[in-house]
């Protein structure tokens, strides 16, 4: 998913609700998910602030609409990555490297889905696009440690820990040319394997 510039002027009514979206998007490239107000998404659209409304109540819902897409282009990065491996520890690894790499390719998306403090109650839609990533991995997870319980524990260290490289990645955490995409995707990958290999081993 490429994040394409609207046209600024002129923007038909069928374009409208994609156009707040890529407005939007290009604002938290710039400024991050807090940085902006939905009239500054109208003026980069190039529509006037009375138009949102008939898409989106507020910034949050459009915020919303963003994170169920990034939350469809991790399910289709992530299963694309589980399908290229048949043994499980190696398909966790797969899934921590895509998801340092969605975080590094998709950083707006990557920053609404997890950084905007959308409320979940209020957006049901965004917790059952969660839950169907958990579906994906919990029956990889659940192949490695016999059990529902373990195989949770083993999601979460493992999607903490790509997570967490993610961030560190982004904020430059990472020292000299350990800072590069590929070393923080084959490091996230290495923890997979040695979380993995640990819950084997129990």
């Amino acid at each position: 998913m490429t994040v394409k510039r609207p046209r600024p002027t002129g923007t038909h009514h069928g374009d409208l609700r994609n156009a707040l979206e890529q407005a939007a998007l290009a604002l938290v490239t710039e400024k991050g998910a807090h940085g902006f107000t939905l009239a500054e998404a109208c003026r980069r659209a190039g529509v006037s602030v009375a138009a949102p409304y008939k898409h989106f109540a507020d910034r949050d819902a459009l915020l919303a609409s963003l994170a169920l897409k990034g939350y469809e282009e991790q399910r289709r990065r992530y299963r694309n990555a589980l399908a290229a491996h048949t043994d499980p520890a190696d398909q966790l690894a797969a899934f921590a490297a895509a998801y340092v790499r969605f975080a590094i390719e998709e950083r707006a998306l990557f920053d609404i889905t997890f950084l905007a403090g959308l409320d979940k109650t209020r957006h049901s839609e965004l917790a059952e696009a969660g839950s169907l990533l958990h579906d994906d991995l919990t029956p990889v997870t659940g192949r490695i440690t016999g059990d529902a319980e373990s195989a949770l524990d083993l999601l979460v260290h493992v999607a903490a820990a790509a997570h967490g490289m993610a961030l560190f990645h982004q904020q430059d955490m990472l020292p000299g040319d350990r800072n590069s995409p590929a070393w923080a995707e084959e490091q996230a990958a290495r923890a997979a394997h040695a979380f993995a290999t640990h819950y084997t081993a129990r």
